[in-house]
């Protein structure tokens, strides 16, 4: 069975002994805890061992009286919630205005009826319940929001970041790629795409074990990211042991700097390859096409200049790069010498 809801605890705070007992007598009849004061100062620190539901509050007391207590526990952030209802002889509109002004919620006026002051007090905790649950909802709602916020970026994270590498995935490249390319055709600015691949990366998984490959790729997603500084570029891990990294509004120049940096930082990374026949480190190789994006050209036919790009520095030795500019009359294809030493 579940437990019997806990009584409401009320204080009753007046000076006239006859009003506590006749009042707190009525309230205990009907089930409630009753506490009781004979002053604001004697209420004040009765707070301070625990907190009462509602509060019943005479205002003409001697020392401090009903509106002044009131009015400190309305500055107060522990008791400023607790309904405050006055009870007093003083039946004129302005007292009433007075009281309900510094935030009690309900006047009655003395000689009170038992019925009329059980009927308020009921209402009242009724509705500081009401409150309080649908505080606790608002409250319970946020944080079901903030974790669900959490579940998305979380989610958001895995759909677009590789795991593995913790650099951008093929399906963020895809969609990043549409976006750009579309508003660089807009603006007349150039693209530049650069797709890398580690060299002889099956002879050095076969050799070293999958997870030194796996390292080894962690390594070099951080090297090309450090290599690439602008907030607009992409890093992403294209497939495999294949890098692509997305330039946008990057001449031919500026993209073959990024492929210097590019190749000087993994070479600074110093990895052991003994079955390489271009370095005794791992190596790069990449591919660069630049393009002035133009509605008779399409995404594929950049990616394809890019990957044939990528073939011809493959051609080329390895460990450098190849350029497919098509943002000049005519387009060419340059590449670098070949092999690059950069240690």
């Amino acid at each position: 069975m579940p437990d019997s809801p806990k009584p409401s605890n009320i204080l009753i705070v007046d000076d006239v002994p006859t009003n506590l007992t006749i009042l707190a007598q009525t309230l205990r009849d009907q089930g409630f805890t009753v506490w009781v004061a004979t002053s604001g100062n004697a209420a004040l620190k009765q707070l301070a061992h625990g907190l009462p539901d509602l509060i019943l509050l005479d205002i003409q007391m001697p020392g401090m009286n009903g509106l002044e207590t009131c009015a400190k526990l309305k500055a107060d952030l522990r008791t400023q919630d607790i309904p405050v209802i006055f009870m007093s002889a003083l039946s004129e509109q302005s007292n009433k205005v007075e009281g309900l002004s510094l935030g009690a919620v309900d006047y009655i006026t003395k000689p009170f009826q038992e019925a009329e002051v059980l009927a308020r007090v009921k209402v009242h905790l009724s509705i500081r319940e009401l409150t309080q649950n649908l505080q606790r909802e608002i409250e319970e709602r946020k944080r079901v929001e903030a974790e669900l916020a959490k579940a998305n970026a979380s989610l958001h994270r895995l759909a677009h970041i590789d795991g593995l590498t913790q650099v951008a995935n093929r399906y963020r490249f895809d969609q990043d790629m549409e976006q750009v390319w579309r508003r660089l055709q807009r603006d007349h600015e150039p693209l530049s795409l650069i797709l890398c691949d580690v060299d002889y990366f099956k002879l050095f998984n076969d050799h070293y074990g999958h997870q030194v490959g796996d390292d080894c790729l962690r390594q070099v997603a951080l090297a090309i990211q450090k290599a690439v500084h602008r907030p607009d570029d992409l890093v992403a891990r294209y497939g495999g042991e294949e890098f692509a990294i997305v330039l946008p509004s990057t001449h031919a120049q500026g993209a073959e700097q990024v492929a210097l940096g590019i190749l000087s930082k993994i070479a600074e990374l110093n990895i052991p390859h003994e079955f390489s026949t271009v370095s005794p480190q791992i190596t790069l190789s990449l591919g660069i096409a630049t393009v002035i994006p133009k509605s008779e050209q399409s995404l594929d036919d950049l990616i394809e200049l890019t990957d044939k790009a990528l073939y011809r520095a493959k051609e080329e030795g390895r460990n450098t790069y190849c350029h497919h500019d098509c943002s000049q009359s005519p387009p060419f294809l340059s590449c670098s010498p070949s092999p690059l030493s950069l240690h």
